[in-house]
């Protein structure tokens, strides 16, 4: 009995995509600091990340239940407990809406109203704008769709203030700008998964090449962006120079993948893109937390 208990509950858990988790959270701790000018209540913290943490998990989930068709067609997807017939639909809907309740609730009555309605609002445009408008529509899902991905900082902003500022803009910001390259190196080598699936990506609309080159300039622009935190006085030298260090590797690596063109290639960007984008938020707490 007890086995068969941790087994639906690892199922359960796999809808809510747990490695995605920690990014999440790692994006909107700084915020805490930053915001604040100072480190803030330890407890209202973790209870503002957990609140943050069932948001996502409920925007996840629903995702999975909306796209389990198309999940069954994906080779990375259909082994996924709902195209895989472990979960039954309904089971997985009611724990979405469930955890987005109980994210509601608790960022309610730690952080209030506000703070609340911006993670109703970060699962909403998931579930509603991305998954189902954009995603099926538009091979540009990443770009507009990304908004929701960067929720977290947001939240955090205004579980602080009231209201959003410069931190919670900056780090959001920073998670917006890098989904594109992000995505869109990840769609370089899935492209007959994403074709199968009937979801539209840069390469198949575009070409290879052009995606390629649209990694290129997106990854560019996100230089300028990662260092607007040091630019509004929110982190100072720690984080600037990983700043530094990190858009050279990523936008070196990027280059390689212009220069080769090969699958391989797109995964060395996707797996990079990750270091990067970990790194420095991992370099604004270290900054932070040594004030």
């Amino acid at each position: 009995m007890a086995h068969s208990a941790l087994a639906a509950l690892r199922l359960y858990a796999d809808l809510t995509k747990p490695r995605l988790l920690p990014l999440v959270l790692l994006t909107g701790l700084p915020v805490f600091g930053m915001a604040a000018q100072g480190p803030p209540s330890l407890g209202f913290a973790l209870l503002v990340l957990l609140g943050i943490a069932l948001a996502a998990a409920s925007a996840n989930t629903l995702n999975a239940y909306i796209e389990r068709d198309v999940d069954a067609r994906m080779e990375r997807t259909r082994s996924r407990p709902l195209p895989a017939g472990l979960i039954a639909p309904r089971a997985a809907l009611l724990f979405g809406l469930a955890l987005g309740v109980v994210s509601t609730l608790l960022l309610g009555v730690v952080a209030g109203p506000a703070a609340a309605a911006v993670g109703v609002a970060s699962i909403l445009f998931y579930v509603f704008v991305y998954t189902i408008w954009l995603k099926p529509r538009s091979a540009w899902n990443a770009v507009i769709g990304g908004a929701a991905g960067a929720a977290a900082p947001l939240i955090a902003d205004v579980a602080v203030n009231g209201h959003l500022g410069a931190a919670g803009m900056a780090c959001f910001a920073i998670v917006f700008f890098w989904q594109p390259p992000h995505v869109w190196a990840i769609t370089l080598y899935r492209k007959r998964d994403y074709a199968a699936a009937g979801i539209p990506q840069p390469p198949s609309v575009i070409g290879d090449e052009a995606t390629r080159r649209g990694v290129l300039w997106t990854s560019l622009g996100l230089v300028p962006v990662t260092l607007a935190p040091v630019a509004l006085g929110l982190l100072g030298g720690i984080y600037l120079a990983v700043a530094i260090g990190m858009n050279a590797w990523f936008v070196a690596t990027v280059v390689r993948l212009l220069r080769e063109r090969s699958d391989e290639a797109a995964r060395r960007v996707f797996r990079v893109s990750l270091a990067y984008l970990f790194s420095l938020f991992i370099a604004m707490n270290v900054e932070l937390l040594a004030r």
